[in-house]
C-alpha cells in the first residue's frame, strides 16, 4: 500500500489531513478505524510530502479536489456516467499538470535531439507566451509530449489520481 492509497483510505473513511509543519494533522467526526491509522502511521513522512505544496503550488489535495470537480462538472452537468467522467477528469488533470509543471528552452536547439533550426527542418515554439515555450523540430514533438504525458501520468498517479477505467 502506498501513501497515495491511504490518503484514499482516510478520506474514504470521513478523515480530512493537513500539515502543520511537520505534523500530521487528522480532523474526523467520528473515532477514524484503526486500520486506517495504521496505514497513516506507517505513511506519515510520505503523507506529508503528498500534502506539501509542489513546485506547481498545489498538494496533493488540490490535485483530488481538481479532479473531483472536474469529474462532478462532467457526471452532473455533462450527463456523462460517473466512469466517463472520471477519465475526463483525469486528462483534464493531466493538461492542468503539463500547464503547471511546463518546460523552457532557448531557441535555436531542438529541446528533444539538440539539433539546430534549418529550412526544411525548422525549430518551431511549443507552449503559450506566459510560461514560455520550449522550442522543438516538428518530427520530435511526439516523442517529447509523449514523455510529458508520461510524467502527467505518474505524477498524478503517486498523490493516488489515476484513471481506472483503463487500469493505469
Amino acid at each position: 500500500m502506498s501513501a497515495a492509497n491511504a490518503l484514499r483510505a482516510a478520506r474514504d473513511a470521513g478523515i480530512g489531513l493537513h500539515v502543520d509543519g511537520v505534523d500530521l494533522v487528522l480532523e474526523a467526526s467520528a473515532p477514524p478505524p484503526a486500520a486506517v491509522l495504521d496505514l497513516l502511521t506507517r505513511h506519515k513522512a510520505d503523507l506529508i510530502v503528498l500534502l506539501r505544496p509542489g513546485d506547481d503550488g498545489w498538494s496533493a489535495e488540490d490535485w483530488q479536489a481538481h479532479f473531483d470537480e472536474r469529474a462532478g462538472i462532467a457526471e452532473f452537468d455533462g450527463g456523462l456516467p460517473r466512469p466517463d467522467a472520471e477519465t475526463l477528469a483525469f486528462e483534464c488533470c493531466i493538461v492542468e499538470w503539463l500547464n503547471r509543471t511546463f518546460e523552457r528552452s532557448p531557441p535555436g536547439r531542438c529541446f528533444a535531439c539538440g539539433g539546430g533550426d534549418s529550412a526544411h527542418d525548422a525549430l518551431l515554439p511549443h507552449g503559450v507566451e506566459p510560461t514560455g515555450h520550449v522550442w522543438l523540430h516538428s518530427r520530435c514533438w511526439p516523442a517529447w509530449h509523449a514523455g510529458r504525458r508520461a510524467d502527467a501520468v505518474t505524477a498524478l498517479k503517486a498523490m493516488g489520481i489515476e484513471d481506472r477505467s483503463k487500469g493505469t
